[in-house]
């Protein structure tokens, strides 16, 4: 699953196991920098990273971004227009530039573009790019690629490029947001040694480093002084990288930390520990219970309904969450606009008796059932609570939660086909727009497909392209409201949870905004 996204860049830094340590007031001044946990990265090269969405959030800037009335606004791009939703001209905003003082330029993006692309570079985000034209030559399914550059892009001047995509897509402003890191520019005069930019890596972004950066040492960031952009809130920032989250939580119960995401199963200490200093972020993001649909026990939909049927979700959220999370109806998270609530219909509502009569009616389940999760980050008490009730609702005799080593060993296992029983999925869109999720998860080349089982279907990837095409968003609403339905008409997957990001913050932090659920750095509000 490639942007293993949202799903390892905010779950592995919330997955703290809590210490019972005592608050202290931190001995700093207002001119400290900010001090924020994160995983450890893994690149810097925004194309080709998984795990360090909150640095180069903070190094790149995105051409687009959406204001607090999910309206389209323009940060690095001047406009993003199109007559007819399939060709788009980019202009970008003069006098912005990278940290070195160099221009951005249309060439950096179309360079950059055409880079993450190409398929023997295997840059895990560039799929970003896989609705424009062209992107097929340098990803054939088999053989060489026949090109090195999409001819859907084309360099206009300085500061204008197109884009010509496979189909119309009127949501195609709403993809260059800043979570979609594989569209950041890259210099273009980097590209041809990579290895010396990403030693001391450039941005185009509000904050630059100091000196380069480390996998497992303290990152310095400050703000960029010709950022051509909103001047950010704050002057500097230090990315604090974990392996051990439970560390970066007592550090923040020490007040040597000031930002640190946790689980959701965590939040009831974390409300104790840290009182009116937990922000519960509403986020994009949706937790699902997969299948691999080639397994013959849970070919029959039936067996999948009556497993989520089983499965009390309000109970969990208080039991598990303290209410901090939010029951799913439908196949996208709640806050994302035109999520069409309840299209799930019964089947997500706890009917156990009904539950037991749709399985007994496929059949039954024999032997031991297997739920599998990933150990260390949060969810042991998630997938045992999901267990006990399968075990108890649906009078199977063995239902065991069973953890995998970490996120490697997990996807490798569900990859190969090796999960003996249900398993933890989730996705965690890359920007505002059911068009991300439903792609990734719901289609054949999506991101996040192994979610769902490697679920497709042709009625809905046809239904998909009428949503996208749609006149206005308010359009495209009706549009992936249907897509749902037809999805939940196979009902590949079991939808859990809609989710909300959880921070726990020092004192020094007064408030926090998000873009698309994650902190924005350049907008940390920090106590008077």
């Amino acid at each position: 699953m490639h942007s293993k996204a949202r799903l390892a860049a905010v779950t592995a830094v919330a997955a703290l196991t809590l210490t019972g340590c005592a608050a202290t007031t931190p001995d700093t001044t207002e001119e400290d920098p900010i001090r924020f946990a994160v995983e450890e990265p893994d690149s810097m090269v925004p194309g080709n990273q998984f795990g360090s969405y909150a640095i180069l959030e903070a190094l790149f800037a995105p051409l687009t971004a959406i204001d607090d009335d999910g309206e389209i606004s323009y940060v690095a791009a001047e406009s993003v227009e199109s007559a007819d939703a399939k060709t788009w001209t980019i202009t970008l905003r003069d006098g912005w530039t990278f940290h070195d003082g160099e221009p951005v330029t249309a060439q950096d993006y179309v360079d950059t573009w055409n880079h993450a692309a190409y398929g023997p570079n295997a840059w895990v985000n560039g799929a970003q790019l896989a609705n424009v034209v062209g992107y097929s030559d340098l990803n054939p399914a088999d053989g060489e690629p026949t090109a090195t550059e999409m001819s859907g892009l084309t360099v206009v001047d300085e500061l204008t490029f197109t884009v010509q995509l496979v189909a119309p897509d009127r949501q195609y402003p709403l993809q260059l947001t800043i979570g979609q890191t594989g569209l950041y520019p890259l210099p273009a005069d980097t590209l041809t040694d990579l290895e010396a930019w990403e030693a001391d890596p450039v941005g185009n972004g509000p904050f630059r480093l100091v000196d380069g950066w480390s996998e497992t040492e303290p990152i310095e960031a400050v703000a960029y002084d010709d950022y051509a952009g909103a001047d950010p809130t704050i002057d500097a920032v230090t990315f604090v990288p974990y392996l051990d989250t439970a560390t970066a939580y007592t550090d923040a119960l020490a007040g040597e930390i000031d930002i640190v995401a946790i689980a959701g199963s965590q939040v009831v200490q974390a409300r104790n520990d840290f009182g009116d200093h937990v922000h519960e972020l509403d986020a994009p993001g949706v937790d699902f219970l997969g299948f691999d649909l080639t397994d013959p026990r849970f070919s029959d939909i039936r067996v999948r309904q009556a497993i989520s049927m089983a499965i009390d979700r309000e109970a969990i959220n208080d039991a598990v969450f303290g209410g901090s999370q939010i029951p799913a109806t439908s196949l996208t998270s709640p806050t994302m606009p035109g999520d069409p609530a309840g299209v799930c219909g019964d089947y997500c509502e706890f009917d156990p008796e009904a539950a037991q009569e749709l399985l007994a009616e496929a059949g039954g389940l024999d032997g031991e059932l297997q739920v599998h999760f990933i150990a260390n980050w949060g969810q042991e008490d998630l997938f045992e609570a999901i267990a006990n009730q399968l075990r108890q609702n649906l009078g199977i005799e063995s239902v065991v939660a069973t953890p995998s080593a970490d996120f490697a060993a997990f996807t490798d296992m569900v990859a190969n086909g090796q999960a003996a029983g249900p398993f933890r999925a989730r996705w965690g869109a890359l920007y505002p727009s059911q068009q991300n999720t439903l792609t990734a998860v719901f289609t054949a080349t999506g991101e996040g497909n192994f979610g769902a089982g490697g679920y497709s279907s042709p009625d809905v990837d046809e239904l998909l392209r009428a949503a996208n095409a749609a006149e206005t968003l308010e359009d495209s609403y009706a549009g992936y409201a249907a897509v749902q339905e037809r999805i939940l008409e196979d009902f590949p997957t079991v939808p859990l949870f809609g989710n909300r990001y959880i921070y726990v913050t020092s004192d020094r932090i007064a408030e926090l905004h998000t873009n698309a659920g994650a902190v924005d750095v350049a907008e940390i509000v920090v106590t008077p």
